[in-house]
């Protein structure tokens, strides 16, 4: 929903016109009527006459797309662009619009140049840099040793508002064990001890225990996505047909149903879930399913943020509700942007429906990444060159690109993207242990549109690493003016926290 802006933003703003067409006047006509000048001075207009919101936070909604950094960011933009349509440069994602404000975040974790997604979204949720493969653990913690977990636990953004009445809630694409919804709720020594310690560990449970626990003390309220197999027992059949992974034997789900809390394990459960009772979801044994494979029984990202939100909204206190496009991630991971991409798009509508079914006036929306991928983008391409596909050379007469596709110096064309490291590399290995060689096959256009194709990469890696880029962070709502310049990471965690303190 819009702000209103103020008598004085407005003034200002009629003041910028009339000084900005004075000016126009003084132009020639082919610069003063373009489009493109015209939309530049509407911008600023915009900009001036932008209110900032300093009243007080009751909802907190921070919205996570896994990997998407400024890169990824930029490729989604011009596929959904294309998907309407477009050109897909000129294209506007939802929170790319002026009714938001953004600056630039800093993903390093304590001891690692390139971040790990635990650490990342643990500093979100906690105000505190982490070690990597780590969650919700300072001081002196140590990767993959229990016994430095006590007295150095973190305490959590969520914990910190239920204490103070607001439901808490999480949605995520990925495994709710995984790092990112984790460390709404987590701390562990390893990211990976999902449904296990190390024998002799007692400092910590495992993370399917802790979300358990925090589902029955009332800490979390509702949580959806996938990863049902370490809530029962190994071997056992779990709601999803597959099976489970809990070595201890432990039959979590049936915990969290004599709890009185709901669970539904598709889309019919989900569908008919009674929102008067705390709920907790998970559609596959693992991950969902990517987007371009998703089946009808599974709920859609933007099928559970808005079950979450016409949840949460019921709590007079307010809630905090974090969001996760998990598998944006993993398909970056893959090398294969075509899934990437259908992922961030229903990502970005899942923005769109957050924004809509909120109210400025009362909900701070961020929207930011963990980190950025080893993504790269390659050639001079022509305007509306299919992002997923491969370069087509800039047109000197039209606006679209020209119908040749662009060469490298080998004669051969080159997809538009690229990683720097992958599962996709054109290096191949040889005989011997370390020998890789070879050289870029010829892709036809056909073949790189294809929703399976593996983008091309250079170092030969079973999975693309993260980056340590920066990426990108937009936020409206109450104080989200705090959102400005270059951040150190875990300052995401106290702009939440202050709008939630301050203001009327």
């Amino acid at each position: 929903m819009k702000t209103t802006f103020s008598i004085s933003a407005i003034a200002l703003a009629a003041s910028l016109a009339a000084s900005t067409t004075a000016m126009a006047q003084d132009l020639p006509p082919v610069q003063a009527s373009s489009d493109w000048f015209k939309a530049g001075e509407t911008t600023v207009e915009e900009i001036i006459a932008r209110a900032q919101n300093t009243g007080r936070a009751k909802n907190v909604i921070l919205m996570i797309a896994d990997g998407n950094g400024i890169g990824t960011n930029y490729a989604t933009r011009l596929y959904v662009g294309q998907q309407l349509g477009k050109l897909g440069e000129e294209h506007v994602l939802p929170y790319e619009t002026n009714g938001f404000y953004n600056g630039i975040v800093k993903t390093y974790n304590i001891n690692a140049q390139t971040p790990d997604s635990a650490p990342t979204a643990g500093s979100m949720n906690t105000g505190v840099k982490q070690r990597f493969n780590m969650i919700n653990v300072g001081g002196t913690g140590i990767h993959n040793e229990c016994d430095t977990v006590a007295g150095n636990e973190l305490t959590t953004f969520a914990e910190i508002v239920a204490a103070e009445g607001k439901s808490v809630g999480i949605v995520t694409t990925a495994r709710l064990t995984h790092a990112t919804p984790a460390a709404v709720f987590a701390k562990t020594a390893n990211r990976n001890w999902e449904d296990s310690v190390p024998e002799g560990c007692t400092a910590q449970k495992d993370i399917a225990s802790q979300l358990v626990d925090g589902l029955k003390s009332g800490l979390i309220d509702i949580a959806l996505g996938g990863g049902s197999r370490y809530f029962v027992p190994k071997g056992a059949v779990t709601p999803n047909g597959g099976k489970g992974h809990r070595p201890d034997g432990k039959d979590l789900l049936a915990d969290v149903e004599a709890a009185g809390i709901q669970y539904a394990s598709n889309r019919a459960e989900f569908d008919a879930l009674d929102l008067s009772r705390p709920i907790f979801g998970m559609w596959t044994d693992s991950h969902t399913s990517y987007e371009a494979d998703r089946p009808a029984e599974e709920p859609s990202l933007v099928d559970m943020t808005k079950k979450a939100i016409d949840f949460l909204s019921q709590n007079e206190d307010g809630y905090y509700l974090e969001i996760e496009a998990g598998r944006v991630d993993h398909a970056n991971h893959a090398g294969n942007f075509a899934r990437t991409a259908a992922d961030g798009m229903m990502w970005t509508e899942a923005v769109a429906m957050a924004d809509e079914m909120t109210d400025d006036k009362d909900t701070l929306i961020i929207v930011t990444a963990d980190h950025e991928h080893a993504i790269a983008f390659n050639g001079y391409c022509g305007r509306g060159t299919p992002i997923q596909g491969l370069c087509y050379n800039v047109s000197k007469t039209e606006i679209a690109h020209a119908d040749d596709l662009a060469l490298a110096d080998d004669g051969k064309p080159y997809s538009v993207i690229s990683y720097a490291n992958g599962s996709g590399s054109i290096l191949k290995k040889g005989e011997g242990e370390n020998d890789y060689s070879g050289s870029r096959p010829e892709v036809t256009q056909e073949e790189a549109m294809d929703l399976d194709y593996l983008q091309q990469a250079l170092v030969p890696m079973a999975s693309e690493t993260h980056s340590g880029e920066d990426v990108a962070v937009y936020a409206k709502g109450p104080w989200a003016h705090l959102v400005d310049g270059t951040l150190e990471q875990n300052v995401i965690f106290h702009i939440m926290n202050y709008a939630v303190r301050n203001g009327e």
